[in-house]
């Protein structure tokens, strides 16, 4: 019989974890819902006591998520665990995530514990946590260079004491295949209690093997795969969901596998994330990149021609990209905009179905034809707050190798209308110290990127700018198909959040 394979998706905890992808609320809550529809069975909805801001996330999230597992992660402290229960009580299925490291390293260096003193750790914290929900799951930091026979024991602990579900991760992202399949196979056969819980794996990409280590994982026993859309997360990634997916799914002769994820959203959780990241897939990215299903080689394109499986192992439409015969301009009209975003995965409420069909009649106006990208880019921008205490309201720049590069800006700070002239050495530089001169502020720009939604001269620019104060780094986000315009945006929209982000948080690195 087919075996399920239980997707616990972590984009919103462990993919936020790396440097510029915190998420405000409101991009949280989109994109935990595109998951929902997607079909993830778990979604770590964040680390509840790690700030205000992510206990309100998780908190949040648990009261709207329909069919998935809502999980939060907590360390191995009763603060933690108390708070991570309080988030996430309104969830129709909670789960709480505990987890103490295990490896000699870690315990002489980071920990400063002796075995034995952490296999008290596990039993307390963990028989704590299910005194809050019946679903536990424990995690071995650091679990693919700990002793074997000491991760044994410290798995019967957490399973004796409750845990329903025990993770592996490969914390540093230092494992092989083998070495990982060898792991999980000695797991299976040395702890006595291992069929009272699930085996998770959850792997780090620092090698370019995470997807290999959890397909590896779940051949020799293991049932859940913790991973990120576009393999997002702490320095190198994750496991990418995508690509675990679509591998059990492309090889059944391989794997008797199947899951419950709806392979059809892939592409639009995959732009769904990036736009809210910033974190832009490379071209030549497995399943979700540019090139995935591009074809330049002239025996290519010729097996193409006469039979597209001499050459594509997945189809396009298998993963969500769909192409539409219908042309969306400046004179469609709301009927036809609500079934093409219907189409395109998105389902919106009355408020936000109207403020989206008003920018796509704006950018109609600019753009002579409006591709799937352009109404998929109008959708997510959805994220940017109206409340912001800082609002772009006007710019003029000019530029070039004639007369001085000069940006006038009006902005809308705190409801009262401010506008400045300030020179630069270029464009940009003229509008981010326009920027400067209305909100002063210590900020230093990290990066500046630009990314084309579409192609053509008219196409929408997505910018990223990413700014530091020295403890938070934040990116920030904007679009139009004027590029300073879109800069102008994403600049306010960083400094925004980073504002919003003053607020004490531990900096925590975790499984």
């Amino acid at each position: 019989m087919t075996e399920n394979i239980i997707i616990f998706d972590t984009t919103l905890r462990d993919g936020e974890q790396s440097p510029g992808n915190s998420m405000n609320l409101e991009e949280k809550l989109l994109v935990a819902d595109a998951l929902d529809a997607m079909g993830v069975d778990v979604i770590e909805a964040g680390f509840a006591m790690a700030s205000n801001g992510d206990f309100e996330a998780v908190h949040a999230i648990s009261k709207r998520i329909k069919n998935a597992v809502v999980c939060s992660l907590a360390r191995a402290k009763v603060a933690d665990i108390e708070r991570a229960a309080e988030a996430i009580k309104p969830a129709k299925q909670p789960r709480i995530h505990t987890f103490m490291s295990t490896s000699k390293i870690h315990l002489q260096y980071q920990f400063r514990m002796s075995e034995d003193e952490v296999l008290d750790l596990i039993a307390s914290t963990v028989s704590l946590a299910r005194k809050y929900t019946d679903n536990v799951e424990w995690s071995a930091m650091d679990a693919t260079r700990t002793d074997i026979d000491y991760l044994c024991k410290a798995f019967e602990v957490a399973i004796k004491n409750g845990a329903t579900t025990v993770n592996v991760p490969d914390t540093v992202g230092y494992t092989v295949p083998d070495e990982y399949y060898n792991i999980i196979t000695q797991i299976k056969n040395k702890v006595p209690n291992i069929d009272k819980a699930i085996i998770s794996t959850h792997c780090q990409n620092d090698l370019g093997l995470a997807t290999a280590n959890s397909l590896a994982a779940i051949r020799a026993g293991a049932r859940q795969i913790e991973c990120t859309i576009n393999g997002i997360g702490e320095r190198a990634g994750n496991t990418a969901l995508e690509e675990v997916v679509m591998a059990i799914k492309t090889r059944k002769d391989l794997y008797n596998f199947e899951t419950n994820i709806k392979t059809n959203h892939i592409m639009r959780l995959s732009r769904l994330v990036t736009s809210v990241t910033g974190q832009q897939v490379q071209n030549n990215k497995a399943i979700v990149g540019a090139n995935a299903f591009a074809h330049e080689s002239g025996i290519h394109q010729d097996g193409m021609l006469k039979n597209a499986g001499t050459y594509e192992i997945m189809t396009p439409e298998s993963i969500g990209l769909v192409k539409s015969n219908m042309v969306m301009g400046k004179h469609s009209g709301r009927h036809a905009f609500r079934d093409k975003i219907k189409d395109l995965g998105f389902e919106l409420g009355d408020n936000a179905f109207e403020e989206a069909f008003n920018n796509f009649k704006d950018l109609a106006d600019k753009k002579k034809e409006i591709y799937d990208e352009d109404l998929i880019a109008i959708v997510d921008s959805r994220t940017t707050s109206k409340s912001d205490p800082i609002q772009f309201s006007g710019l003029r720049v000019v530029c070039g190798t004639i007369g001085k590069q000069t940006a006038d800006l009006t902005l809308i700070v705190n409801g009262e209308s401010k506008s400045v002239s300030v020179e630069g050495v270029g464009s940009v530089d003229a509008t981010f110290k326009a920027i400067k001169t209305i909100v002063p502020h210590e900020a230093k720009l990290k990066l500046y990127q630009v990314h084309g939604v579409t192609q053509g001269t008219d196409a929408q620019a997505e910018v990223t700018v990413r700014l530091t104060d020295g403890t938070r780094i934040i990116n920030g986000h904007g679009s139009d198909t004027d590029t300073l315009v879109a800069s102008a945006k994403a600049y306010i929209d960083a400094l925004c959040r980073l504002q919003q982000n003053r607020k004490d948080v531990e900096d925590i690195n975790i499984i």
